[in-house]
């Protein structure tokens, strides 16, 4: 099942460059939250599958309530005049970063293996 956290991401990137929807710059907040939380997930369903215990109902769970988490956040945020929005960002960026590292290691130690 690889290739489900892979094919949703080409998909979305593909989808993004081609449509001519633009976001509206009120918006740009939650939407650069949403996608830092959808890349966050996609690069854990990698790593999940790289560590053999990849479960599809988890990573489209996670992915979506996490984004609406997130979202909501930076939009509770905004009501109360406090950007709450960079507790999102630090959190999953750190994340992401840490299921990169992983990810890349996992990378490399096969390869030298092999």
């Amino acid at each position: 099942m690889m290739w489900l956290p892979i094919f949703g991401l080409i998909l979305g990137l593909v989808i993004g460059f081609i449509s001519p929807f633009s976001i509206p710059v009120e918006y740009a907040k939650y939407f650069s939250v949403a996608i830092l939380v959808a890349l966050d997930s996609v690069m854990g369903g990698i790593r999940a599958y790289q560590e053999e215990h990849f479960d599809s109902t988890i990573f489209l769970s996670g992915f979506f309530v996490n984004i609406i988490m997130a979202s909501l956040l930076a939009f509770i945020g905004d009501r109360v005049g406090v950007d709450l929005y960079l507790a999102a960002i630090v959190a999953f960026g750190t994340r992401l970063f840490q299921n990169i590292s992983i990810i890349r290691r996992h990378i490399i130690n096969k390869h030298n293996k092999g």
